[in-house]
């Protein structure tokens, strides 16, 4: 099957029986002719390489400009000081994420979820997520497994690359990404997942990618925190109870809208927002002359 609508999941999910995570599983199975072992062993690859990035993090690496490096250590150290105003599991978030997409601008092995700038997001709220509660490994693959879904749904109706939707296409759908993820791994319904993706997009929806001196570091890098965040916020949201009053797929069309409409100047191109301010001219013409 063709992952053309969070309706069309939904739909399947009631016509078999099944959760979201095995609609997508299978869709898998059917598109890259694999069978169901193969599929999760490629999934779980992908989990070991995030699990490894976060691993390999140390804070001691700089970007090739020197802009990025070193925040996400910062930010755990304050946390382990008790200083972080969020504290637990939202102030591991925030370093996850920081890290991560560091690690990025760093050349490091990451995995795009589902683009390299976009990094941070996903891992960001599932690791911190597997230290705080008690996960076996096969609800983390079906987690991911209603994250790729939904990045797969978003990718056929609207975009996830900032060069043809903005940063609203990027981060905005990792962290529609990672909110579906998170309600999957409370165990919340189909319906659930479909509104933290709705509420996760539209609060990022026409977020411009404007990175300075054309580097996915700034602001690129603190983005990712912003989306995990939102992720948290947004899934919770769902679980409470609270619901997107504008069905998922008007969402994630009105975003791919807003893209198509984004002057080019905005869609990672560094020619307007933060590029062109006076310090990041100033960056651009010292990275030129390197």
């Amino acid at each position: 099957m063709a992952l053309d609508s969070m309706k069309e999941i939904f739909d399947t999910m009631e016509a078999r029986d099944l959760p979201f995570w095995e609609v997508i599983l299978q869709a898998d199975m059917e598109d890259r002719q694999v069978s169901r072992n193969q599929s999760m062993a490629k999934m779980l690859t992908v989990w070991q390489a995030m699990s490894d990035a976060a691993d390999n993090y140390s804070g001691r690496r700089r970007s090739a400009s020197g802009l990025v490096g070193g925040d996400g250590m910062k930010m755990r150290q304050y946390t382990l000081r008790g200083k972080a105003m969020t504290g637990g599991y939202v102030s591991e978030v925030i370093a996850e994420a920081l890290g991560m997409a560091e690690s990025n601008a760093c050349m490091c092995r990451i995995v795009a979820a589902p683009t390299a700038g976009s990094c941070g997001v996903l891992p960001a709220v599932m690791l911190p997520l597997c230290k705080h509660e008690n996960l076996s490994q096969h609800q983390i693959l079906e987690a991911l497994y209603v994250a790729s879904g939904i990045g797969a749904v978003i990718a056929h109706k609207a975009s996830i690359a900032g060069a043809s939707g903005g940063c609203q296409a990027e981060i905005g759908t990792a962290s529609a990404m990672a909110a579906g993820a998170l309600v999957a791994l409370r165990g919340g319904s189909g319906e659930q997942i479909g509104h933290a993706v709705a509420m996760a997009l539209k609060n990022l929806m026409g977020l411009v990618c404007d990175p300075v001196a054309g580097l996915v570091e700034v602001p690129c890098v603190k983005r990712n925190v912003i989306g995990a965040v939102n992720a948290v916020s947004a899934a919770d949201m769902a679980l409470a109870g609270i619901e997107s009053r504008i069905p998922v797929d008007e969402v994630i069309e009105a975003m791919g809208e807003v893209g198509r409409r984004m002057p080019v100047e905005f869609r990672e191109t560094a020619l307007g927002g933060l590029a062109v301010t006076p310090t990041g001219q100033a960056v651009k013409a010292r990275m030129q002359k390197q």
